[in-house]
C-alpha cells in the first residue's frame, strides 16, 4: 500500500469504501463454543468494544495483554511494521482467546503492516496507539477521522503545534481520546493530588521533578533529544523501515532505533527525529500529575527560565500564580541545592513531583515506596487511605472503556494530554534557546522571541501531512 498524501483529508464515507476493498482480509470466521455469545458470564458481542492495536513493541505488548485479557473487549487487529512483532501479536490474541474457551480455536485477529488498512475497517470501534513518538499525533488524527476512539501513549506529540492540531481534530469529530499517563489514575496519587489541589499545603511555592541528561544513556552531555547521524546498517528482513520513519525527517536504519529482541523501553527517543528524550521516559507522567495537582492541567506556565540566566540553579517554569516548577537532575538537589525540604527527608521514585507549600511538603511519586511529607501532622490532615503506592491499582484503561461507551470525557483527554506534553516541549525549547521566555498558554506563542516560536513546530516528510 503506497503512502497517501491526502489520507488525513479523507471522509469517513471514503474510508468505508476503502474498507470494502479489503473486506476479504478482515472478515475471518471465529470457531468458538457457544459460551462466547453471552452465556456463562461472558459479555455478548453486541456489548463489546472492538479494538485494534497499532505498535506491538515493548509498551504495545503490555497494552495487548490488557486488551485481550478483558472479556468486554474484542481485539480484531494488530498492526506493526515489523513482521515478527505483528505476527507475534496476532498469535498472542488468538492463543489468549482459544485458551479462554477450552476446545475452541480462534482465527479472528488480522495482522497489518500499514496502520491505514486497520483504520479503514468499519468494524473496529477503538485503537490503542503505542508506536514511536513521531507517529502519535498523525496516527491519532487519522484514526479520529475514520471514526475511531483513541488510547495513545504519551507524549501525544513531538511538537506543540502537533498537539494543538490533535486537540482540534478530536473536538471536530467528537472522539474519545485518552492519553496513556496512567500514574494520575493510581488511587493514592489521586488522593495526594486532590489534597494539594484543594489547598492542603496552602499556596504551593515550589514543585520539583526529575529531568536527566541524555548522556546517562549515550555518554553525551545534553538535556534535550539529539539530531546526529548514526552508521547505516542493513534493514532487517520483515521490517518496513520507510513506513517506520513515516513523517519524521529521514534517517537511515540503525539498530539503535529498532531491533529484535526489544532492547528495553523506547530506545529510539534519544533522537529528536523520533522521540522526546526525558519527555518520553518519564516527564510526561510527572507533568500530568503535577499540573493536575496545581489545577493547571488545561493551561501551563507563563515563563521558562533556563539555568544560564542565573536566576535558579536548574531550568525553572513559573506559573501565573507564582508557583515555581524546578527540574532537577536527582532528588538530592531538592535538599542540597534548593534546601526546600529537611536534609533527612526520604525522596524516592519517579513519575510525579515534590510539592512544597506554606503548610508543608509532600511527594506524589511512584515506584519508590510510600508517600513522604511533613510536618509531623501532615498525614493526619491528609487522611490518605494508604501511603503505599501500588502502580497496578489504576483504572486508566477502564476509564477509557467506560467513556467509549458513555461518551463522557476521560480522565486524561486530548487537552490535558496536550498540555502535559507541552510542558516538556517548553522545557526543551528553554534549554535550546538559553534565555528566559515569556509564554502565553492561551495563544500558545512566545512573546517577542521568533527563534523560540520557530521551535513550536517542524516540517513533515513528504508525502505525509497532518
Amino acid at each position: 500500500m503506497t503512502q497517501d498524501a491526502n489520507f488525513g483529508r479523507c471522509t469517513r464515507r471514503r474510508f468505508m469504501g476503502r474498507a470494502a476493498a479489503i473486506s476479504g482480509a478482515m472478515i475471518t470466521p471465529w470457531i468458538l463454543p457457544s459460551s462466547i455469545w453471552g452465556s456463562q458470564g461472558n459479555t455478548a458481542p453486541s456489548n463489546r468494544i472492538t479494538a485494534g492495536l497499532i505498535g506491538h513493541g515493548c509498551m504495545g505488548r503490555g497494552h495487548l495483554r490488557r486488551l485481550a485479557g478483558d472479556r468486554e473487549i474484542q481485539v480484531l487487529a494488530v498492526c506493526d511494521v515489523d513482521q515478527a512483532r505483528r505476527d507475534e501479536g496476532k498469535l498472542r490474541v488468538e492463543e489468549t482467546y482459544a485458551a479462554r474457551y477450552p476446545g475452541g480455536t480462534h482465527k479472528g485477529c488480522t495482522a497489518y503492516n500499514d496502520y491505514r488498512e486497520l483504520l479503514a475497517r468499519p468494524d473496529i470501534d477503538a485503537v490503542v496507539i503505542a508506536t514511536p513518538d513521531h507517529w502519535h499525533a498523525m496516527q491519532s488524527i487519522h484514526a479520529m477521522e475514520t471514526g475511531k476512539d483513541i488510547y495513545c501513549e504519551k507524549p501525544i506529540s513531538v511538537t506543540i503545534h502537533e498537539g494543538r492540531r490533535l486537540v482540534e481534530v478530536a473536538r471536530r469529530y467528537g472522539r474519545i481520546f485518552q492519553t496513556g499517563t496512567q500514574y494520575r489514575s493510581i488511587s493514592t496519587i489521586r488522593e495526594v493530588c486532590n489534597f494539594v489541589r484543594a489547598g492542603g499545603l496552602g499556596q504551593v511555592k515550589s514543585v520539583f521533578t526529575l529531568w536527566g541528561k541524555i548522556g546517562n544513556r549515550l555518554g553525551v552531555d545534553s538535556y534535550t533529544p539529539l539530531d546526529f547521524a548514526l552508521p547505516v546498517e542493513p534493514v532487517p528482513d520483515g521490517l518496513d523501515w520507510d513506513l517506520w520513519v513515516g513523517p519524521a525527517p529521514w534517517q537511515p536504519y540503525n539498530s539503535a532505533y529498532h531491533r529484535n529482541p526489544i532492547p528495553g523501553v523506547v530506545p529510539w527517543c534519544f533522537h529528536e527525529s523520533f522521540g522526546a528524550g526525558a519527555i518520553t521516559w518519564y516527564h510526561s507522567h510527572a507533568a500530568d500529575v503535577i499540573q493536575y495537582a496545581l489545577g493547571m492541567e488545561n493551561s501551563g506556565p507563563v515563563e521558562i527560565i533556563p539555568p544560564n540566566t542565573g536566576q535558579f540553579p536548574t531550568l525553572t517554569c513559573r506559573y501565573a500564580n507564582g508557583t515555581l516548577l524546578h527540574l532537577v537532575d536527582h532528588w538530592g538537589m531538592v535538599k542540597d541545592v534548593y534546601k526546600a525540604v529537611p536534609a533527612t527527608a526520604r525522596i524516592e521514585g519517579n513519575f510525579g513531583g515534590v510539592f512544597v507549600g506554606e503548610k508543608g511538603w509532600v511527594t506524589s511519586l511512584s515506584t519508590g515506596g510510600q508517600i513522604e511529607g511533613g510536618p509531623d501532622d501532615l498525614f493526619e490532615r491528609m487522611k490518605l487511605t494508604t501511603r503505599e503506592v501500588n502502580i497496578g491499582d489504576n483504572n486508566h484503561h477502564e476509564n477509557w472503556f467506560d467513556c467509549v461507551r458513555t461518551r463522557r470525557q476521560p480522565s486524561c483527554g486530548e487537552e490535558i494530554g496536550h498540555r502535559g506534553a507541552s510542558l516538556g516541549h517548553l522545557s526543551v525549547i528553554g534549554f535550546k534557546v538559553g534565555q528566559s521566555l515569556t509564554w502565553d498558554p492561551q495563544t500558545e506563542q512566545f512573546q517577542g522571541n521568533d527563534a523560540a516560536n520557530r521551535l513550536l513546530g517542524r516540517s513533515i516528510r513528504s508525502p505525509w501531512r497532518l
